[in-house]
């Protein structure tokens, strides 16, 4: 099963797609859509393009995006969020169920504390799936939202599990 992670930005998206093989996570592929200067409706399109080339050339099964997180500035956080939009109708019109996870959520899975900054995502990013460089601030951002989203869905199956033992102990 593949999962493509994103690190949505007006000016940079970042994306990141992993795998789980034998009970372990490795690493598919990452990079950076940039949309340049453009006006935002063109950059948006931009977006929704290259996500939609990533689910073409991929076929993931999941598909988790970072929430917005509210900026110092408002008109950074509307563009955001846009963005956000546009990637999330890709993945939609691609029929991916789309998972959203805070920014604090997405560093407590990777790094283990929710105030860690981005060359500690890098590095654990890199750590974690055993890549010989470091990603690129967006890629490894994108990769640790993939990460996020495949260890929160390993722990919720587990839960499920136990969830099921327990019901069927009370049952007998």
């Amino acid at each position: 099963m593949v999962i493509l992670g994103i690190d949505p930005g007006s000016r940079v998206t970042g994306y990141g797609l992993i795998a789980r093989k034998n009970g372990k996570l490795v690493y598919v592929a990452s990079g950076c859509i940039r949309v340049g200067e453009k006006a935002l409706p063109e950059r948006l399109n931009t977006i929704y393009l290259g996500v939609s080339d990533i689910i073409r050339q991929y076929s993931p099964a999941e598909f988790a995006i970072e929430q917005v997180f509210m900026a110092r500035n408002p008109d950074s956080a509307l563009k955001l969020g846009q963005a956000r939009g546009a990637a999330i109708v890709a993945a939609t019109q691609g029929e991916l169920p789309v998972s959203e996870y805070s920014a604090r959520q997405i560093k407590q899975a990777v790094v283990g504390k929710g105030g860690a900054d981005k060359t500690q995502v890098q590095h654990m990013v890199k750590h974690l799936l055993d890549l010989s460089g470091t990603p690129q601030s967006d890629a490894a951002d994108a990769l640790a939202v993939a990460l996020c989203h495949a260890n929160t869905q390993q722990s919720l199956v587990a839960m499920a599990g136990q969830a099921k033992k327990t019901v069927r102990g009370r049952l007998r």
